[in-house]
């Protein structure tokens, strides 16, 4: 005999509220345990003086990381189709914690390649998997028109994770060794791997999530073809990848800046946490920005040359309380420029190929900072102020040669 419909609403709607109630704040954790990087702020020092790396070697492990995130980040979205989004973030957790065990096993250039490989395999893994999670937990609960506002807490617990990581990280370096926190790091990941599984699984069935989820082939094969059939579309995405691996660098080079102005490590989570607090400050008041500036090409090329400048600065000041200022602004008005691009490009592609369009782009970026990045380390061994000289002399001139107009960005008619 079938239930009365009554009892089954009142069941989906008990389960509905049980996985609001336990995935919202769950999630919240993952993302920041996940993202607690305590190796960030010593990443440098750890490579060159534990590791016995060139500054080049770390910007060539950095390039193969990246390369092997473009290759992994759709195939590894069938592990959440398949066997679910909880499955695909605990497998990201644990495999997290075997890439932090790989790095401190034996200081090898071997192990690190292998290290970073997993890197890669466990950020794929968690990459787009949790906001899944949560969107679809919202929209079985009926809590859809919150979805802006929780999804922006669960961006900012990513921010947090980085920051108190970054923090504790540099503390932990400087108390016992470089390789400590890469070590303890193996901590929060297993959490992750544990609590992963506290999750309930949520699958809402929509058009959008099939289209979210193709095959690796397909999303070359139709993003490619409307890429380079959509000139606005085309111009715009190679403009944003060129600026931004040049910009890229600065996450490299920032530390080595700071052993040069003999600051001591336990002070490197501060720099770093700064550096991600001007960047949400850039986010924070985009479109103050975009009205000071008149329009949003107007910001983009101000905010590179701005960019540009203060690398150039940083080419040649070693005063530290000049060098920190000088880190901020390049961050703040290099890499969040990203998103600026990125809310342009919703425009511009049709709902039935947004996924796989929006995909290609993102490949376009990370194939440019693999071919951008060899370069720039093969330079920094030589001379980093050459390297930031370079950089920053290229981010002042190329906004000026660009052929971006305000008509590509929507804005014509308002300017």
């Amino acid at each position: 005999m079938n239930p009365a419909p009554h009892a089954v609403a009142m069941r989906s709607g008990d389960f509905a509220r049980r996985a609001l109630r336990r995935n919202v704040p769950l999630l919240y954790l993952i993302r920041t345990l996940f993202w607690g990087h305590l190796f960030g702020a010593v990443m440098v020092p750890f490579f060159t003086q534990w590791g016995g790396l060139k500054l080049s070697q770390v910007f060539y492990l950095n390039a193969w990381f990246m390369l092997c995130s473009f290759l992994l980040e759709v195939p590894t979205g069938t592990v959440a189709d398949f066997l679910g989004r909880k499955v695909s973030l605990a497998l990201g957790g644990f495999v997290a914690a075997a890439g932090a065990w790989v790095y401190v096993s034996d200081p090898s250039w071997v192990r690190f390649a292998i290290a970073e490989f997993l890197m890669a395999v466990a950020f794929t893994l968690h990459s787009g998997a949790d906001e899944a999670l949560l969107y679809d937990t919202l929209k079985l609960a009926g809590e859809e028109t919150a979805a802006t506002r929780i999804l922006g807490r669960l961006e900012a617990c990513k921010l947090l994770g980085i920051n108190l990581g970054t923090l504790a990280g540099a503390w932990i370096g400087a108390t016992w060794s470089v390789t400590a926190p890469m070590r303890m790091y193996v901590v929060p990941t297993l959490l992750v791997g544990v609590l992963s599984f506290g999750l309930i699984e949520v699958s809402i069935e929509s058009d959008a999530g099939k289209k979210a989820r193709t095959r690796y082939s397909q999303v070359l094969i139709e993003g490619g073809r409307y890429f380079l059939t959509h000139p606005v579309l085309r111009l715009l995405s190679l403009d944003l990848a060129i600026t931004n691996a040049l910009a890229w660098a600065i996450i490299w080079l920032f530390q080595p800046l700071l052993q040069a102005c003999h600051m001591p490590l336990q002070y490197f989570g501060l720099v770093h946490a700064g550096s991600c607090l001007a960047q949400i400050a850039f986010l924070s008041q985009l479109d103050r920005l975009i009205r000071w500036s008149g329009s949003r090409r107007r910001l983009l090329v101000g905010s590179t040359i701005i960019a540009g400048m203060a690398m150039l600065s940083l080419a040649w000041v070693r005063w530290l309380p000049a060098v920190v200022p000088l880190i901020f602004i390049a961050f703040a008005f290099s890499l969040p420029r990203v998103t600026v691009y990125t809310a342009h490009f919703n425009t511009l592609i049709p709902s039935d190929k947004r996924a796989t369009v929006l995909s290609c782009a993102s490949m376009v970026r990370t194939l440019a900072i693999v071919l951008v990045n060899p370069v720039v380390g093969w330079i920094s061994d030589r001379s980093i102020a050459l390297s930031l000289a370079l950089i920053g002399g290229l981010l002042c001139l190329i906004p000026l040669g660009s052929r971006v107009e305000e008509r590509h960005l929507g804005e014509a008619d308002r300017i």
